[in-house]
């Protein structure tokens, strides 16, 4: 399966925690009700961060993969 389409992205690249999810915070009420933001990140906490996020604030996590020591997240924001 192939990464899914996004509207937007936010590089996190070389942020710690809780940096990414701060970030993440701010960038995703800049995107529509049901619309995917794609979030990259170095920061190996995001693997427990990110989803728990999502979780927490009704937004679905559509995808999310390792690839050579980078962390990539598709979100859809909820309401």
């Amino acid at each position: 399966m192939g990464q899914p389409e996004h509207d937007a992205e936010l590089d996190a690249r070389g942020l710690f925690c809780p940096e990414p999810v701060m970030l993440l915070h701010n960038r995703i009420v800049d995107i529509s009700i049901g619309g995917v933001l794609k979030v990259v990140a170095t920061d190996p906490s995001t693997t427990r961060d990110i989803p728990r996020f999502c979780q927490f604030l009704n937004h679905e996590l559509l995808y999310s993969a390792e690839d050579d020591q980078e962390f990539v997240y598709f979100i859809r924001r909820g309401e």
